[in-house]
C-alpha cells in the first residue's frame, strides 16, 4: 500500500476523528520519540509525508520533535493502548530501550526491553487496523565474541552481558506476534552523531578533544568497531519501513571496522593534538567483545546500494558541534 493509498483508505463505517486523521497523512509512530535516535528517525519520517507521534517518558519535554507526544512508560500498557488508540499509527518504529551495556539495574534492563516490548506489540496486535509496518531496534551486540571476519543474520548469537542477552529475548518475544503483526528486526551496529550522550564512547572521547582536554581515561584500545553515522541508520529504518519485508532481520551497519587507535588518530587530525590516552582498569570490561564488525549484504539485497557518510566526516561534525557548545 502507498502512503496516497494509506491516506484514501477510509470507509463508511470509519468514524469521523479517524477519517480526520486519514485526509491529514498517514502517522509513523515512534516510541522513544526524545531519544537520541528518535529526534532523527522523526525527522527523516516527517520528509517521507508522515506526521509523527510516538511516547516520551513521563517528566520529558518533546517540544518541536512531533505532532503529538504522549507521556507513556513501556511498562504502562494502558499508556500504550490510550495512545496507539489515539494515533492510529500506519507505521511504528521501536526505538525505546535502556540501551547502555553497563546500566547499573539490570532487573530494569530486563524489564524495559523485553517486558516492555512485549506490551507494546499486544497493543499493536489488538488495534482493529494493523500498522503497514512495525520496526524493532535490537542489536548487533546480540552476536557477541565469535570468529567470524564479517558478522551476518544467519550466524548464531552468542550475547556476552545481560543487554545483549535482553535484545535477543526481544526478538524471541516478537516471534509471538510474526502471524499478526508485519515486524521487521534491525540490528544496528554502534553508531553515533551529534546530540549522543557523553555516556557513550564516542561523544565522550570527541567531547574531551573539544573542550581542548589533555588526558582520556579509556578501556581497551584494541577492541574494534563498525561505526556508522545516525542519519545513515535512520535512512535504513525509513527504507525498510517502506520496503517492509515482513518476518525478516537485518544488520545495519558500514561493513568497515575501526579499532579505538584510529579513532584517536582521526580525531587529533581534526582537532589539531594527540590525547594522552590512560587505561583505566575499571573501565575494561571482563566480557568484552573483541570486535564486532557486520554485513549488511541482506540489507543491500532488500534496499539496494546506499551512500554512506564517512566516519570522519561524522567524527568533524560531532567535533565542530562541541566546539559550539563550549564557545556560546
Amino acid at each position: 500500500m502507498t502512503r496516497s493509498d494509506e491516506r484514501a483508505s477510509t470507509s463508511p463505517g470509519t468514524s469521523a476523528s479517524e477519517r480526520a486523521q486519514a485526509d491529514a497523512g498517514p502517522s509513523a509512530f515512534i516510541t522513544g520519540l526524545a531519544s537520541f535516535t528518535g529526534r532523527y528517525m522523526a525527522q527523516r519520517l516527517r520528509a517521507d509525508g508522515y506526521r509523527i507521534a510516538g511516547t516520551v517518558q513521563p517528566g520529558t519535554a518533546a517540544p518541536g520533535i512531533a505532532e503529538r507526544a504522549y507521556s507513556a512508560d513501556l511498562l504502562d500498557p494502558a499508556a500504550l493502548e490510550a495512545a496507539l488508540d489515539a494515533v492510529q499509527p500506519a507505521v511504528v518504529v521501536h526505538l525505546a530501550a535502556i540501551t547502555q551495556v553497563t546500566h547499573e539495574d539490570v532487573a530494569q534492563t530486563y524489564l524495559v526491553n523485553v517486558v516492555g516490548t512485549r506490551n507494546l506489540l499486544a497493543a499493536l496486535a489488538r488495534r482493529p487496523r494493523p500498522p503497514r509496518a512495525v520496526l524493532l531496534a535490537s542489536s548487533a551486540n546480540v552476536y557477541g565474541n565469535t570468529d567470524a571476519d564479517l558478522l551476518d543474520e544467519t550466524l548464531p548469537p552468542r550475547p556476552a552481558n545481560d543487554y545483549a542477552i535482553s535484545k535477543l529475548a526481544m526478538e524471541h518475544v516478537a516471534r509471538l506476534w510474526r502471524d499478526a503483526l508485519p515486524l521487521v528486526i534491525a540490528r544496528p551496529f554502534n553508531y553515533t552523531g551529534v546530540g549522543q550522550r557523553d555516556g557513550f564512547l564516542l561523544p565522550k572521547i570527541v567531547d574531551h578533544y573539544a573542550r581542548g582536554a589533555r588526558t582520556i581515561a579509556l578501556g581497551n584500545l584494541d577492541v574494534e568497531r563498525d561505526f556508522s553515522d545516525v542519519r545513515d541508520v535512520v535512512e535504513a529504518y525509513a527504507r525498510l519501513l517502506a520496503a517492509a519485508p515482513r518476518g525478516e532481520t537485518f544488520n545495519v551497519c558500514s561493513g568497515t571496522g575501526r579499532t579505538l587507535h584510529e579513532v584517536l588518530d582521526t580525531l587529533a587530525g581534526i582537532a589539531g593534538y594527540a590525547i594522552d590516552v590512560q587505561v583505566d582498569p575499571r573501565l575494561v570490561r571482563a566480557n568484552e567483545v573483541r570486535r564486532l564488525v557486520g554485513s549488511d549484504a541482506r540489507l543491500t539485497h532488500v534496499l539496494g546500494a546506499r551512500a554512506r557518510i564517512p566516519l570522519e566526516d561524522t567524527l568533524r561534525w560531532m567535533y565542530r558541534a562541541a566546539r559550539s557548545r563550549y564557545a556560546s
